[in-house]
């Protein structure tokens, strides 16, 4: 299996530019875990990719798509890197992203780095993969790895997923372990699972949620980890479940995701579900525009990205001035399509302790108990339903892709968990539903999907397409 994927990396990516660095090892690999007794886990001998945040303790790098840490050298595996690994996974390699998770600039060019280049969407080639995960959901729609690993602070995991056509998994911060992953904003970040089924996903989730000595965060999930996330999969797990339709901001922006998004609400009314619309977030408008959320990012960006640079072992930028200074001395590389102005803007903002932590009581306060549990607790429902995005835009390297709304704010902000899973067509072009729930609803989130998933059967290999006239 190992070799068949290594295959397809080697005739299909260079189409797509999605796995930044294949692993070497990884024929070795696949043949000591062939050579057991039994199975190792429930991942055994599944080839799976890393974005490139994940460090590996092994002879493939670690850069946040940069030039800039090319002396990085990790001591030990990521704690999700660690856990596939104990499961019997194959490493195969490492995946493109937006680089530095899409923090280096304030214009939207999703799937760019410095060390991968620009990363295409497998369903037309001149399209958008969508945000930073970018590289993972390429790859593993184009069928170049059984599943993936992706991050999320705010939608990319789920946009993604729903610009590629899979299902992907945003957990609750705190369920899965961020030790050894390059950081963004914690309070906000979640390192989840993309891949081309419901099931496949509660496959990896089981194999990726637990404890992290060094992730502090996952001190809160005691009491909610589960091995076997497979055993809450009902197909006929919509029947007598109530969904919410949460409509002010999270339709409107784009016609053709409201044209999907209403073919699915009636897909999950047919499949025995109470849909419960309009069920609106209270604070819907409040969030998308929200003073705090600003003050949280750039606190917590400068404090994780200083932090980290200053303690990862190797030669390379020791702290943000150091990495502003390292992309202007490379500017012919590092900024050749991306300016570092979002790297610029944290690094001159100086927020207090004081400032930063009554910000994130906001952010929190207006995201859960006024926002998602609110509306989930005035209507007793299970789980919210919304587009995450609009079908992908065209790869615009010059002045930044044109980026069709959202709906991952309040989970991003509340860290709660989301799944957004394969909903239909454009031209071609996919679309999702993210279904999003309260905190640690990973287990019904999944139940939803995989009845939602089995009932509609929307998902389609790629056509590779190259542009044409029109949308």
């Amino acid at each position: 299996m190992t070799r068949y994927y290594l295959d397809r990396i080697r005739h299909v990516d260079p189409l797509l530019h999605a796995v930044i660095e294949v692993n070497l090892d990884a024929l070795c690999e696949a043949r000591r875990l062939d050579a057991l007794r039994g199975t190792r886990g429930p991942l055994h001998g599944m080839p799976v990719l890393l974005e490139d945040l994940v460090e590996t303790a092994d002879r493939m790098h670690t850069r946040a798509g940069s030039l800039a840490l090319v002396g990085l050298r990790p001591t030990a595996d990521a704690t999700v890197a660690a856990r596939l690994r104990e499961a019997g996974a194959v490493i195969l390699g490492k995946t493109n992203l937006s680089e530095w998770a899409g923090g280096m600039s304030l214009v939207h060019h999703a799937g760019w780095s410095a060390r991968g280049g620009q990363t295409r969407n497998p369903y037309k080639l001149d399209r958008s993969p969508n945000e930073f995960s970018s590289g993972t959901g390429a790859a593993v729609a184009a069928n170049l790895a059984v599943a993936g690993i992706g991050t999320e602070a705010n939608g990319s995991i789920l946009d993604p997923s729903s610009a590629n056509c899979l299902v992907g998994l945003k957990p609750m911060v705190g369920l899965v372990g961020r030790g050894g992953v390059i950081p963004g904003v914690p309070s906000q970040d979640s390192v989840g699972p993309m891949a081309r089924t419901v099931r496949d996903t509660a496959v990896m989730l089981g194999v990726l949620a637990g404890p992290d000595a060094r992730d502090p965060a996952t001190r809160a999930g005691r009491g909610h980890w589960h091995r076997d996330y497979t055993r809450f999969l009902d197909a006929d797990g919509l029947r007598g479940a109530r969904i919410g339709v949460p409509r002010t901001v999270y339709f409107g922006y784009d016609w053709h995701a409201d044209e999907i998004a209403e073919r699915a609400i009636a897909d999950l009314s047919r499949a025995g579900a109470t849909v419960i619309d309009p069920a609106d977030i209270p604070t819907a408008e409040r969030l998308e525009d929200l003073p705090s959320s600003m003050v949280v990012q750039a606190y917590e960006i400068k404090k994780a990205l200083n932090g980290y640079l200053a303690a990862a072992p190797g030669r390379h930028p020791r702290s943000l001035p150091e990495l502003i200074e390292f992309n202007r001395e490379h500017a012919g590389r590092e900024l050749r399509y991306v300016q570092q102005d979002g790297l610029e803007f944290v690094e001159e903002l100086d927020f207090g302790d004081r400032e930063y932590r009554e910000a994130l009581d906001t952010n929190h306060r207006l995201s859960r108990a006024e926002g998602i549990d609110s509306v989930l607790r005035e209507h007793r429902l299970d789980a919210l339903v919304m587009p995450p995005s609009g079908p992908p835009a065209k790869i615009d390297l010059i002045r930044g892709d044109a980026h069709s709304g959202g709906s991952s704010t309040p989970a991003a902000l509340a860290g709660y968990p989301a799944v957004s899973v394969p909903a239909g067509f454009a031209f071609g072009l996919p679309v999702g539903l993210t279904f999003m729930g309260t905190a640690w609803s990973e287990p019904t989130l999944l139940r939803l999907a995989y009845a939602y998933e089995q009932a509609t059967r929307v998902r389609r290999p790629p056509a590779y397409r190259g542009p044409d006239v029109g949308f």
